[in-house]
Protein backbone atom coordinates (compact mmCIF):
# COMPACT_ATOMS: atom_id res chain seq x y z
CA UNK A 1 0.00 0.00 0.00
CA UNK A 2 2.71 2.45 1.01
CA UNK A 3 4.74 1.66 -2.13
CA UNK A 4 1.75 2.45 -4.36
CA UNK A 5 1.17 5.74 -2.52
CA UNK A 6 4.85 6.59 -2.94
CA UNK A 7 4.63 5.95 -6.69
CA UNK A 8 1.79 8.45 -7.06
CA UNK A 9 3.30 11.09 -4.75
CA UNK A 10 5.03 13.11 -7.53
CA UNK A 11 1.77 13.35 -9.49
CA UNK A 12 -0.13 14.41 -6.36
CA UNK A 13 2.45 17.15 -5.79
CA UNK A 14 1.97 18.40 -9.36
CA UNK A 15 -1.81 18.59 -8.82
CA UNK A 16 -1.27 20.48 -5.56
CA UNK A 17 1.09 22.86 -7.35
CA UNK A 18 -1.56 23.51 -10.02
CA UNK A 19 -4.08 24.30 -7.26
CA UNK A 20 -1.63 26.68 -5.58
CA UNK A 21 -1.02 28.47 -8.90
CA UNK A 22 -4.78 28.88 -9.38
CA UNK A 23 -5.11 30.28 -5.86
CA UNK A 24 -2.12 32.63 -6.12
CA UNK A 25 -2.42 33.84 -9.72
CA UNK A 26 -5.40 32.26 -11.46
CA UNK A 27 -4.72 30.16 -14.56
CA UNK A 28 -6.88 32.39 -16.79
CA UNK A 29 -4.90 35.50 -15.88
CA UNK A 30 -1.63 33.56 -16.06
CA UNK A 31 -2.28 32.37 -19.63
CA UNK A 32 -3.78 35.66 -20.88
CA UNK A 33 -0.45 37.05 -22.26
CA UNK A 34 -0.43 34.30 -24.92
CA UNK A 35 -3.17 36.20 -26.77
CA UNK A 36 -0.71 39.02 -27.55
CA UNK A 37 2.00 36.79 -29.07
CA UNK A 38 2.24 36.84 -32.86
CA UNK A 39 1.57 33.56 -34.64
CA UNK A 40 4.62 34.07 -36.82
CA UNK A 41 6.92 34.45 -33.84
CA UNK A 42 5.39 31.46 -32.10
CA UNK A 43 5.78 29.36 -35.25
CA UNK A 44 9.46 30.36 -35.41
CA UNK A 45 9.99 29.33 -31.77
CA UNK A 46 8.32 25.96 -32.43
CA UNK A 47 10.48 25.50 -35.55
CA UNK A 48 13.61 26.21 -33.50
CA UNK A 49 12.52 23.63 -30.92
CA UNK A 50 12.07 21.07 -33.69
CA UNK A 51 15.50 21.99 -35.07
CA UNK A 52 17.03 21.36 -31.63
CA UNK A 53 15.36 17.93 -31.48
CA UNK A 54 16.70 17.14 -34.96
CA UNK A 55 20.22 18.11 -33.90
CA UNK A 56 19.92 15.81 -30.88
CA UNK A 57 18.69 12.98 -33.10
CA UNK A 58 21.64 13.55 -35.46
CA UNK A 59 23.94 13.32 -32.46
CA UNK A 60 22.41 10.00 -31.33
CA UNK A 61 22.49 8.54 -34.85
CA UNK A 62 26.14 9.49 -35.21
CA UNK A 63 27.15 8.27 -31.75
CA UNK A 64 25.61 4.82 -32.24
CA UNK A 65 26.45 4.64 -35.97
CA UNK A 66 22.85 4.05 -37.04
CA UNK A 67 22.37 3.72 -40.78
CA UNK A 68 19.89 5.45 -43.03
CA UNK A 69 16.64 5.94 -41.10
CA UNK A 70 16.98 9.39 -39.55
CA UNK A 71 13.21 9.54 -39.14
CA UNK A 72 13.27 6.56 -36.77
CA UNK A 73 16.06 8.14 -34.69
CA UNK A 74 14.16 11.42 -34.52
CA UNK A 75 11.01 9.56 -33.47
CA UNK A 76 12.97 7.72 -30.77
CA UNK A 77 14.38 10.97 -29.38
CA UNK A 78 11.01 12.68 -29.34
CA UNK A 79 9.45 9.74 -27.49
CA UNK A 80 12.36 9.59 -25.06
CA UNK A 81 11.95 13.31 -24.38
CA UNK A 82 8.21 12.84 -23.84
CA UNK A 83 8.70 10.02 -21.31
CA UNK A 84 11.34 12.07 -19.53
CA UNK A 85 8.75 14.80 -19.03
CA UNK A 86 5.88 12.53 -18.03
CA UNK A 87 7.69 10.25 -15.57
CA UNK A 88 9.18 11.39 -12.24
CA UNK A 89 12.63 10.84 -10.74
CA UNK A 90 14.31 10.54 -14.18
CA UNK A 91 12.51 7.22 -14.76
CA UNK A 92 11.91 8.34 -18.35
CA UNK A 93 15.61 7.81 -19.11
CA UNK A 94 14.93 4.06 -19.07
CA UNK A 95 12.83 4.46 -22.22
CA UNK A 96 16.02 5.21 -24.19
CA UNK A 97 17.71 1.77 -23.93
CA UNK A 98 14.33 0.05 -24.40
CA UNK A 99 13.56 2.02 -27.56
CA UNK A 100 17.12 1.55 -28.85
CA UNK A 101 16.80 -2.22 -28.49
CA UNK A 102 13.32 -2.26 -30.02
CA UNK A 103 14.16 -0.09 -33.03
CA UNK A 104 17.82 -0.80 -33.72
CA UNK A 105 18.76 -3.93 -31.78
CA UNK A 106 21.24 -2.03 -29.59
CA UNK A 107 22.30 -3.76 -26.38
CA UNK A 108 20.61 -1.87 -23.49
CA UNK A 109 23.83 -1.71 -21.46
CA UNK A 110 25.68 -0.10 -24.39
CA UNK A 111 22.75 2.27 -24.99
CA UNK A 112 22.79 3.35 -21.34
CA UNK A 113 26.55 3.91 -21.41
CA UNK A 114 26.19 6.07 -24.52
CA UNK A 115 23.31 8.00 -22.97
CA UNK A 116 25.37 8.54 -19.82
CA UNK A 117 28.16 10.13 -21.86
CA UNK A 118 25.67 12.27 -23.80
CA UNK A 119 24.19 13.51 -20.52
CA UNK A 120 27.64 14.31 -19.15
CA UNK A 121 28.38 16.55 -22.12
CA UNK A 122 24.90 18.10 -21.80
CA UNK A 123 25.57 18.95 -18.15
CA UNK A 124 28.99 20.37 -18.97
CA UNK A 125 27.58 22.64 -21.70
CA UNK A 126 24.74 23.86 -19.48
CA UNK A 127 27.06 24.59 -16.55
CA UNK A 128 29.49 26.49 -18.77
CA UNK A 129 26.75 28.56 -20.41
CA UNK A 130 25.09 29.35 -17.07
CA UNK A 131 28.33 30.55 -15.48
CA UNK A 132 29.31 32.48 -18.61
CA UNK A 133 25.91 34.22 -18.74
CA UNK A 134 26.19 35.15 -15.07
CA UNK A 135 29.66 36.60 -15.57
CA UNK A 136 28.49 38.46 -18.68
CA UNK A 137 25.64 40.08 -16.75
CA UNK A 138 28.11 41.19 -14.07
CA UNK A 139 30.25 42.86 -16.78
CA UNK A 140 33.10 40.35 -16.60
CA UNK A 141 32.99 39.64 -20.33
CA UNK A 142 36.60 38.51 -20.74
CA UNK A 143 36.26 35.88 -18.02
CA UNK A 144 32.94 34.73 -19.52
CA UNK A 145 34.52 34.23 -22.94
CA UNK A 146 37.48 32.46 -21.36
CA UNK A 147 35.17 30.11 -19.48
CA UNK A 148 33.28 29.15 -22.63
CA UNK A 149 36.59 28.55 -24.42
CA UNK A 150 37.76 26.26 -21.61
CA UNK A 151 34.42 24.45 -21.67
CA UNK A 152 34.81 23.83 -25.39
CA UNK A 153 38.28 22.37 -24.83
CA UNK A 154 37.49 20.29 -21.72
CA UNK A 155 35.86 17.30 -23.51
CA UNK A 156 38.78 17.12 -25.95
CA UNK A 157 41.25 17.03 -23.06
CA UNK A 158 39.20 14.19 -21.56
CA UNK A 159 39.32 12.37 -24.92
CA UNK A 160 43.09 12.81 -25.23
CA UNK A 161 43.60 11.42 -21.71
CA UNK A 162 41.11 8.55 -22.02
CA UNK A 163 43.80 5.84 -22.12
CA UNK A 164 45.56 7.23 -19.08
CA UNK A 165 42.21 7.63 -17.28
CA UNK A 166 41.17 4.05 -18.12
CA UNK A 167 44.40 2.73 -16.59
CA UNK A 168 43.88 4.77 -13.43
CA UNK A 169 40.23 3.73 -13.14
CA UNK A 170 41.23 0.07 -13.42
CA UNK A 171 43.40 0.51 -10.32
CA UNK A 172 40.59 1.99 -8.24
CA UNK A 173 38.80 -0.09 -5.65
CA UNK A 174 35.31 -1.33 -6.46
CA UNK A 175 32.76 1.30 -5.57
CA UNK A 176 30.40 3.99 -6.82
CA UNK A 177 33.19 6.20 -8.20
CA UNK A 178 34.73 3.39 -10.23
CA UNK A 179 31.33 2.37 -11.64
CA UNK A 180 30.64 5.99 -12.60
CA UNK A 181 33.99 6.40 -14.39
CA UNK A 182 33.71 2.99 -16.07
CA UNK A 183 30.30 3.95 -17.43
CA UNK A 184 31.60 7.27 -18.75
CA UNK A 185 34.57 5.62 -20.49
CA UNK A 186 32.51 2.78 -21.99
CA UNK A 187 30.07 5.28 -23.48
CA UNK A 188 32.70 7.26 -25.40
CA UNK A 189 32.33 7.57 -29.19
CA UNK A 190 34.30 5.13 -31.33
CA UNK A 191 36.86 7.60 -32.78
CA UNK A 192 38.05 11.20 -32.53
CA UNK A 193 36.04 12.44 -35.52
CA UNK A 194 32.74 11.23 -34.09
CA UNK A 195 33.76 12.51 -30.66
CA UNK A 196 34.36 16.04 -31.97
CA UNK A 197 31.17 15.93 -34.02
CA UNK A 198 29.17 14.88 -30.96
CA UNK A 199 30.51 17.74 -28.84
CA UNK A 200 29.81 20.33 -31.54
CA UNK A 201 26.30 18.97 -32.11
CA UNK A 202 25.68 19.22 -28.36
CA UNK A 203 26.59 22.90 -28.36
CA UNK A 204 24.51 23.55 -31.48
CA UNK A 205 21.52 21.71 -30.02
CA UNK A 206 21.57 23.67 -26.78
CA UNK A 207 22.15 27.07 -28.38
CA UNK A 208 19.18 26.59 -30.72
CA UNK A 209 16.91 25.36 -27.93
CA UNK A 210 17.91 28.15 -25.55
CA UNK A 211 17.38 30.76 -28.27
CA UNK A 212 13.82 29.51 -28.77
CA UNK A 213 13.05 29.51 -25.05
CA UNK A 214 14.69 32.91 -24.51
CA UNK A 215 12.47 34.39 -27.24
CA UNK A 216 9.38 32.92 -25.56
CA UNK A 217 10.46 34.25 -22.14
CA UNK A 218 10.93 37.76 -23.57
CA UNK A 219 7.29 37.76 -24.69
CA UNK A 220 6.22 37.72 -21.04
CA UNK A 221 8.77 39.94 -19.33
CA UNK A 222 10.88 42.98 -20.34
CA UNK A 223 14.38 41.56 -20.24
CA UNK A 224 17.55 41.55 -22.32
CA UNK A 225 18.57 38.57 -24.45
CA UNK A 226 21.43 37.76 -22.08
CA UNK A 227 19.09 37.99 -19.09
CA UNK A 228 16.53 35.78 -20.82
CA UNK A 229 19.25 33.29 -21.70
CA UNK A 230 20.32 33.10 -18.07
CA UNK A 231 16.68 32.70 -17.02
CA UNK A 232 15.99 29.70 -19.24
CA UNK A 233 19.39 28.24 -18.35
CA UNK A 234 18.30 28.31 -14.72
CA UNK A 235 15.33 26.15 -15.63
CA UNK A 236 17.26 23.83 -17.93
CA UNK A 237 19.96 23.17 -15.34
CA UNK A 238 17.28 21.66 -13.08
CA UNK A 239 16.34 19.25 -15.88
CA UNK A 240 19.61 17.36 -15.46
CA UNK A 241 19.16 16.93 -11.70
CA UNK A 242 18.68 13.32 -10.53
CA UNK A 243 15.33 14.15 -8.88
CA UNK A 244 12.40 16.10 -10.29
CA UNK A 245 8.61 15.94 -10.47
CA UNK A 246 6.72 14.85 -13.62
CA UNK A 247 7.29 17.49 -16.27
CA UNK A 248 9.74 19.25 -13.97
CA UNK A 249 6.81 21.20 -12.48
CA UNK A 250 8.04 23.32 -9.62
CA UNK A 251 11.76 22.60 -9.99
CA UNK A 252 11.98 24.13 -13.48
CA UNK A 253 10.19 27.30 -12.38
CA UNK A 254 12.33 27.48 -9.23
CA UNK A 255 15.48 27.34 -11.35
CA UNK A 256 14.21 30.12 -13.60
CA UNK A 257 13.21 32.28 -10.64
CA UNK A 258 16.65 31.83 -9.10
CA UNK A 259 18.10 33.35 -12.27
CA UNK A 260 15.40 35.99 -12.91
CA UNK A 261 14.79 37.54 -9.48
CA UNK A 262 18.40 38.82 -9.01
CA UNK A 263 17.87 40.76 -12.25
CA UNK A 264 15.36 43.01 -10.49
CA UNK A 265 12.10 41.45 -11.67
CA UNK A 266 9.07 41.32 -9.40
CA UNK A 267 8.16 37.88 -8.06
CA UNK A 268 4.70 37.80 -9.66
CA UNK A 269 6.01 38.91 -13.07
CA UNK A 270 8.92 36.48 -13.00
CA UNK A 271 6.70 33.60 -11.87
CA UNK A 272 4.17 34.22 -14.65
CA UNK A 273 6.97 34.33 -17.22
CA UNK A 274 8.62 31.17 -15.85
CA UNK A 275 5.40 29.15 -15.81
CA UNK A 276 4.41 30.19 -19.34
CA UNK A 277 7.87 29.48 -20.74
CA UNK A 278 7.80 26.04 -19.12
CA UNK A 279 4.31 25.40 -20.51
CA UNK A 280 5.60 26.18 -24.01
CA UNK A 281 8.45 23.70 -23.51
CA UNK A 282 6.12 20.99 -22.20
CA UNK A 283 3.51 21.67 -24.87
CA UNK A 284 6.00 21.32 -27.71
CA UNK A 285 7.46 18.19 -26.10
CA UNK A 286 4.02 16.63 -25.74
CA UNK A 287 2.93 17.52 -29.28
CA UNK A 288 6.13 16.28 -30.95
CA UNK A 289 6.21 13.16 -28.76
CA UNK A 290 2.64 12.17 -29.67
CA UNK A 291 3.34 12.73 -33.37
CA UNK A 292 6.45 10.54 -33.01
CA UNK A 293 4.34 7.74 -31.55
CA UNK A 294 1.94 7.96 -34.49
CA UNK A 295 4.79 8.03 -37.03
CA UNK A 296 7.63 5.94 -35.54
CA UNK A 297 9.66 5.74 -38.76
CA UNK A 298 11.37 2.70 -40.22
CA UNK A 299 13.78 0.79 -38.04
CA UNK A 300 17.38 0.61 -39.16
CA UNK A 301 20.59 -1.18 -38.29
CA UNK A 302 23.81 -0.19 -36.58
CA UNK A 303 27.17 -0.29 -38.28
CA UNK A 304 29.30 -2.97 -36.75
Amino acid sequence: MFSSIKAYTPYILVILLAIIVEWAFGWARLLAPWAAISLGGLALAIALMLASYMLRAWRVADHFAIRRSFGAVLSLNLQHNLWNNLLPMRAGELSFPLLMRQKFGVDPAYALAGLFWIRLVDAQVLAALALASLLWLTRIEALALGLVSLALLAPFVFWALRGWLAARVANLREGALRKLLDKALSGLPRDSAHFAKGVLLTWANWLVKLAALAWVLRQFVPITWSGAGLGVLGGEVTSVLPIHAPGGFGTYEAGMLAALLPQGLELATATTAAINTHLFLLGSSLAFGLVAMLFPGKSATMRR
